[in-house]
């Protein structure tokens, strides 16, 4: 089921600040990522015997690519589902979601929104460093072609 209204869906994020909060949060980045999506579930055990549920953070790519960890992703509307064995996990409304387990689930989510919503529209330096030498290229100027160099180089710009 969607979890409408938490305030995550839309927000844009720099992937690697975005997947350290996450994991911070116990949000695992799933393994079915590509260049363009990434996946982040959270396992839900419930009160009730065998049975699982998983809170799905998803995202896209807006820009850069996810394998090599420079995108800027967009998240996706939360969804939360519920794990049949062995078939897998099942994300309608129809699954029957009780009223404490979905508010579980949204306050989970609001523990990364409010972070997240921090990063939300910042600028990646690697963004602004490509920028800036695309400028200067065009403009030829040597002097800021030599600092983007110095700055694209130093690993401390890179935290």
């Amino acid at each position: 089921m969607k979890l409408e209204g938490t305030g995550i869906d839309g927000l844009m994020v720099d992937f690697g600040p975005l997947t350290e909060l996450m994991e911070r949060n116990g949000f695992i980045l799933g393994g079915s990522w590509d260049y363009e999506r990434v996946t982040y579930d959270y396992k839900l055990n419930a009160p009730e015997k065998n049975i699982t549920y998983y809170i799905r953070i998803q995202g896209y790519a807006i820009e850069g690519d996810v394998d090599k960890g420079n995108a800027v992703i967009r998240l996706m509307t939360p969804l939360l589902g519920r794990h049949y064995y062995p078939h897998g996990v099942e994300y309608g409304e129809q699954e029957g979601f009780s009223e404490g387990i979905i508010e579980k689930a949204k306050t989970l989510i609001q523990k990364v929104q409010g972070p997240a919503e921090k990063y939300h529209n910042q600028v990646p330096e690697h963004i602004v460093l490509e920028k800036l030498k695309k400028w200067a290229e065009e403009n030829q100027n040597q002097e800021v072609l030599e600092k983007v160099k110095e700055l694209s180089n130093n690993p401390d710009n890179h935290k």
